[in-house]
């Protein structure tokens, strides 16, 4: 009797100390929370990048909150950045799914949504490999070359017709007609008409809707009623998108079965990678993957020029820094090339600058705990969004001397990179989730788009607006772009 007194009393003993343990083991900190909605009313605004930042004075760097149904933790330090994305980069790096992007089951297919797995890996490989190695990028310069051109050319058509230049819209088509050449060997928009609108509203419609705060991501008991419709909307508009891309696959087949020719871009890859590989990688993969590189594509390219000529245009000053800079290493009025860009620092911290203070996706994707998850003494359950912050982490005063000023000049003597080494700058994040078209974007389009502008034209803002009332107001979504896009005259150099 003794004998099992002692072994029953042991497991008593081990079961209440484990459940000490666990108590002790607790959510990060955070605001109170309400009945059924949690912490929703504390985003009540349009935006929920600076009522997080705003909380997190109160509640530090790491901070939970209850948003509907979901346990959503917070991050906004570069530091628990670095151990999110870093150093506990495996327990986090799968995503949590807003059901905007569940339509047409594109969530199963895209390399974006994808958990980690062996089908993830062999997308982000073909990924890497065809579109985004130094090689490919190399070998498609002739291409951003014409594009850049293009936009050249049209901003020239616009002075000479004393037309006001839309900044957001130009660099749209310019980003839009680039990805489509590389992926088919064609303009899919006209860079001076507004034909074919339909291919940029798409798009333009998916990133709205999928910037909306919906109910469902809040309480997922409403999946079925899709009280806001976005799910159905979304569905409309990948549904557009996907007949787009068969029909240019079934162009590209006739094509080939009439002429028994190939050409040298991504989709003669993809049908090819089809063909070998048809058990693992289909047509649902393909469509899902084209459309994951148009919206991450374009969209923040597009709203990181934006910016940055705002910012420009806003400080006379910096406009004629970088033009002198312009004009003595590569010759007033000049395109830029790619090769320029090493040999023009000042541009570099603009574009730099530019990510620091407006960072495209403000809250990076969404990533997800698959299973309770040790942090800094803190519990983060199971099935948690975590979110990380970066626009705010981008304006700490603890990092950044004069954080709301941009001032490039900052960057002249610093080694701080945005390719996922330096957490104190992470636009496009880190780790194994990092956003793979960064040598793409950042490194490349944006600088010799921001660069081609300003050495080849004079900018003014239209009459009637000083440069210090230029409206810089936020309009958040699933990137932060302007509010009120940039208007702008200009004249050759």
């Amino acid at each position: 009797m003794d004998y099992f007194t002692l072994v029953f009393g042991s497991i008593f003993a081990c079961v209440f100390l484990l459940f000490l343990s666990k108590r002790n083991k607790k959510l990060p900190p955070g605001p109170i929370q309400l009945p059924i909605i949690g912490n929703l009313f504390h985003l009540l605004g349009a935006k929920p990048h600076i009522s997080l930042a705003n909380l997190a004075k109160i509640y530090g760097p790491i901070m939970s909150l209850k948003l509907g149904q979901i346990t959503t933790i917070v991050i906004s330090s570069s530091t628990m950045a670095k151990q999110v994305l870093q150093k506990q980069d495996q327990a986090f790096s799968n995503r949590f799914i807003p059901n905007a992007l569940q339509a047409h089951n594109h969530s199963k297919f895209s390399v974006t949504w994808l958990p980690v797995s062996p089908t993830w890996r062999t997308l982000r490989r073909i990924l890497n490999s065809n579109i985004l190695s130094l090689t490919k990028l190399d070998s498609n310069q002739h291409l951003r070359s014409q594009k850049v051109q293009q936009l050249v050319d049209y901003v020239a058509k616009c002075s000479q017709e004393g037309e006001v230049v839309i900044v957001g819209k130009a660099a749209f088509k310019t980003s839009l007609n680039l990805l489509s050449n590389i992926l088919f060997s064609k303009d899919l928009v006209d860079p001076f008409l507004d034909s074919k609108v339909e291919l940029k509203d798409v798009i333009w419609n998916i990133v709205a809707e999928a910037g909306k705060p919906n109910l469902v991501d809040f309480f997922p008991i409403l999946e079925n009623i899709d009280p806001q419709r976005i799910r159905r909307n979304m569905d409309i508009h990948f549904g557009k998108l996907f007949v787009l891309f068969d029909g240019l696959i079934n162009e590209r087949l006739e094509e080939k079965r009439r002429n028994n020719s190939e050409k040298n871009d991504v989709l003669e890859v993809f049908l090819k990678i089809r063909e070998e590989n048809s058990e693992e990688i289909d047509q649902n993969h393909i469509n899902s993957l084209l459309l994951d590189i148009f919206i991450g594509g374009t969209d923040t390219t597009t709203s990181t020029v934006e910016w940055a000529m705002a910012e420009i245009l806003r400080q006379p000053e910096i406009r004629k820094k970088v033009q002198a800079e312009l004009a003595q290493v590569v010759g007033k009025g000049k395109p830029i090339e790619e090769d320029d860009v090493s040999r023009l620092p000042y541009l570099q911290c603009i574009v730099k600058e530019t990510l620091r203070m407006h960072p495209p996706v403000p809250f990076l994707l969404p990533r997800k705990g698959e299973q309770d998850v040790e942090l800094c003494d803190y519990i983060i359950p199971k099935g948690s969004q975590v979110l990380v912050n970066v626009w705010a982490i981008g304006r700490d005063s603890a990092l950044w001397e004069e954080p709301l000023v941009f001032k490039p000049e900052r960057f002249w003597s610093s080694e701080l990179d945005v390719r996922g080494k330096d957490f104190e700058l992470i636009p496009f994040g880190a780790g194994r989730r990092i956003c793979p078209g960064l040598p793409l974007a950042a490194l490349r389009m944006v600088p010799v788009m921001v660069g081609s502008l300003l050495n080849s034209f004079n900018w003014k803002l239209e009459e009637g607006i000083n440069p210090e009332e230029l409206d810089m107001e936020e309009k958040f979504g699933i990137t932060l772009a302007k509010a009120c896009p940039l208007r702008a005259i200009t004249s050759p150099i």
